[in-house]
């Protein structure tokens, strides 16, 4: 831990140096909710978010906040370790480009729905209006799954200082978990004002009652979209896998199938848990789980390492550390002042097959993120790096 900001109703404990203002004022937000327990925490990637920063851990008594946890429910990473311990740079670009045709990314979908079993196992006939969301949004989710999405999602293959190639994915919830999460934020609005909650709509912060019907339905359907975002990263392995297998034979380097277990965490959600003898709900948002022995993947960003770990089990940190480098300079100002050049040389320079084409991919250039190095020296105290991975070929959404 590096700072502790003691003037509000509760502490906020802080993992990074030179945050920046936004964030420390929407963290002083979260410290002065009534329901708020403990302390806050902002892990070392933390950076502004919609209410809640983009790395922050809160944890509340009897109470759930949709924004807490955000639009990209369940938002994660998986990584998967290859037999391979080498590939060739033309083997690479033809497996990159039949990876293309099989994942869609951005905001393209399956052109025929998948087949229904690769979805997270629900009843949607006998919900009694338990799951409104999902029910409404399932058909389009069959088209969805197995999708890559947009932004700073993307599919990576690297080596890894085991010597092996690695596969390694981030992708979230799609439009299922943005459409869960909007809904239950507007209804948690509606009742804040209804009942004259003191805690400002300006903070974007509206909860729902943990037993109340809403805060159920909530709970529900955010764990039904967790789960689907699993699923989502585990086709989308699976499809990755089988286009190594079409350009490198089994009988070459041994053995693809899922005999490792893929290793996947997320980072948006909530969860009922006991910290320091009280049960709260924890929000994670942009943050992951590091119990003690967990296995965990902190990614870079296209230009820099990113980091298989085990937790060291800090409570002050409520188990949890960073979700990866976390954003420098925001989205607009990344493409108002990087140099599509000098991003693109930078990553030809390493080698890495990247995904800068033109000016409105500098969002997702390596200058406008956070130094990963920095961000896993200021988090030593809540995971241990164990494999070191470099990119080596990049899809981005």
């Amino acid at each position: 831990m590096k700072h502790v900001i003691s003037s509000e109703r509760i502490p906020i404990k802080i993992w990074a140096d030179g945050v920046e203002e936004g964030v420390i004022n929407q963290a002083k937000n979260l410290a002065n909710l009534p329901f708020a327990f403990k302390h806050i925490a902002l892990m070392p990637d933390a950076h502004t978010g919609y209410g809640m920063p983009i790395g922050g851990v809160l944890a509340t008594k009897n109470v759930i906040i949709p924004n807490a946890v955000g639009v990209d429910i369940g938002c994660g990473m998986c990584a998967y370790q290859l037999p391979i311990t080498d590939i060739d740079i033309e083997i690479l670009k033809r497996i990159i480009e039949k990876i293309r045709q099989r994942i869609p990314t951005g905001c393209s979908h399956h052109k025929e729905p998948q087949d229904s079993s690769l979805m997270p196992k629900i009843n949607l006939n006998s919900l009694n209006g338990f799951y409104e969301v999902v029910s409404e949004e399932y058909d389009s989710a069959l088209k969805q799954i197995g999708t890559l999405g947009s932004g700073n999602h993307f599919l990576e293959i690297q080596k890894g200082s085991d010597r092996h190639i690695w596969i390694m994915l981030h992708s979230g919830s799609r439009n299922i978990g943005y459409k869960v999460a909007r809904h239950y934020n507007n209804i948690a609005k509606s009742i804040n004002e209804k009942w004259h909650s003191s805690v400002p709509l300006s903070w974007d912060l509206a909860f729902l009652p943990l037993d109340s019907w809403e805060g159920a339905c909530y709970r529900a359907e955010m764990g039904y979209c967790v789960e689907f975002a699993y699923c989502n990263r585990k086709l989308m392995m699976e499809k990755a896998i089988e286009c190594f297998k079409e350009i490198i034979p089994e009988e070459e380097v041994g053995k693809y199938p899922l005999t490792n277990e893929m290793i996947n965490i997320a980072h948006n959600y909530a969860l009922l848990e006991n910290h320091f003898g009280i049960n709260v709900v924890v929000h994670r948002k942009g943050a992951t789980l590091a119990r003690k022995d967990t296995i965990g993947i902190i990614p870079g960003s296209q230009g820099s390492k990113s980091y298989i770990t085990t937790g060291n089990g800090n409570p002050e940190s409520f188990y949890s550390c960073s979700h990866g480098a976390g954003r420098r300079m925001s989205r607009t100002k990344a493409r108002e002042e990087l140099t599509l050049e000098n991003e693109q040389k930078r990553l030809n320079d390493l080698g890495i097959l990247h995904s800068l084409r033109n000016q409105k991919d500098l969002d997702e250039a390596p200058s406008a993120y956070k130094d990963i190095s920095t961000v896993m020296e200021n988090q030593k105290d809540l995971v241990t790096s164990k494999i070191e991975l470099t990119p080596l070929a990049v899809i981005k959404g």
